[in-house]
């Protein structure tokens, strides 16, 4: 099967699948440290309908088509098997493509990740959807930026930084963001933890306020012999600790899949 998703790719090597978050894209969730994990490896990033290059889909998505849509690319870029890093409603999506495709998947790196939304997400959600649907962009952005950045990032914004920070998340908000929400809402995937059989590292961010640390937990809980490394960041590593989210990620995979990444 042939993705239609819009898709990224970098690097040679070993294969490495990146699966995104709700409201984001590959170059969103991933740029900042997407040349680093392409030094040793095929990355293939695909863009969820109505994000990135993709166009926007006229019903509601499914976890299964995401997950299928991701191999597929990869697949196309020649990658017989490949590690798959997920992101937030990534996680889902990427232990979605493990249980369909044991085949394919080597390895799993999940990041902000949930199983399952508790009734805290469920909450954030709903307020999320609703900001969405009434098209209040300034509104939107005064809730996502606290809800996404950490206690300690938020603080240290300067009044103009601030300002910026607002400005770029109201002017960025893709257009597929209603369906990426609808669906992080409906995710369930305990049944599929329990049969993952390939290395796993859960990368839980402990000052999250969208993605609670106990669902991610959780989520490592429920996966045989998970392991798993705290970050001290927000929702958003990719924007407050880059650096160490990717040498968690690259580490790991060193270890996983042999020694295709020396990361330093």
């Amino acid at each position: 099967m042939t993705s239609p998703f819009a898709r990224t790719v970098r690097g040679s090597g070993p294969g490495l699948a990146l699966a995104h978050g709700a409201g984001g894209g590959v170059a969103p969730n991933y740029g900042a440290i997407l040349d680093g994990l392409a030094e040793h490896r095929t990355v293939v990033g695909v863009d969820y309908p109505g994000t990135g290059g993709t166009p926007r889909s006229g019903r509601p998505l499914e976890l299964d088509g995401l997950a299928d849509q991701l191999v597929a690319a990869a697949v196309d870029e020649g990658l017989e098997t490949f590690a798959v890093a997920g992101y937030s409603l990534g996680g889902a999506v990427a232990v979605r493509a493990a249980a369909r495709h044991p085949e394919r998947v080597t390895s799993l790196v999940l990041t902000a990740a949930f199983a399952r939304p508790d009734n805290h997400m469920r909450l954030t959600l709903n307020t999320w959807a609703t900001l969405v649907e009434h098209e209040d962009r300034g509104r939107l952005a005064d809730f996502l930026l606290p809800t996404a950045l950490s206690p300690a990032a938020l603080e240290a914004l300067s009044e103009e930084e601030l300002r910026d920070a607002l400005a770029g998340t109201a002017a960025t908000v893709p257009p597929g963001t209603p369906e990426h929400v609808d669906l992080a809402g409906r995710v369930d995937v305990r049944g599929d933890l329990a049969g993952i059989s390939v290395p796993t590292l859960v990368v839980v961010t402990t000052a999250d306020r969208l993605v609670p640390p106990g669902a991610q937990r959780r989520l490592a809980a429920g996966i045989p012999g998970a392991r798993v490394a705290e970050l001290d960041t927000g929702h958003l590593p990719f924007a407050e600790r880059p650096e160490e989210w990717r040498k968690l990620i690259a580490d790991f995979l060193a270890t996983a899949d042999g020694p295709a990444d020396r990361a330093e």
